[in-house]
């Protein structure tokens, strides 16, 4: 299950594109089923299954028409779980191309369509 949802940030590249980073409660977790709308410039993200609103956005204007205009939003949705890495303290080297390790991350990136009400 979900823990919380946090929309970082949002921009207009093609259309319109919010970053989220979405919280698990469980590395096994699977279920994230978005689904989005936009009633009057607050723009939300809600569970598809339970209807709960998970987070919402105030957008301006430039972004609005970019939503009304294609009707559809570019998520880039960064996935992460309390608690599973802690802290990297220590970087360790790879010797081989002189570059450091980094934790692993979980992305998604997906269009969907936005109703608009």
């Amino acid at each position: 299950m979900v823990d919380t949802v946090e929309i970082t940030r949002v921009n207009i590249r093609d259309t319109l594109s919010l970053d989220v980073a979405v919280w698990m409660n469980h590395p096994d977790d699977w279920d994230f089923r978005p689904t989005l709308s936009c009633v009057g410039n607050e723009f939300q993200i809600a569970n598809i299954i339970t209807g709960d609103k998970l987070a919402t956005v105030e957008l301006s204007d430039e972004e609005l028409e970019v939503l009304q205009r294609d009707r559809v939003a570019e998520l880039r949705v960064k996935f992460q779980v309390r608690g599973m890495h802690g802290n990297l303290a220590i970087i360790n080297p790879i010797i081989a191309d002189g570059k450091a390790k980094k934790l692993a991350t979980a992305n998604w990136k997906t269009t969907q369509s936005v109703d608009l009400s």
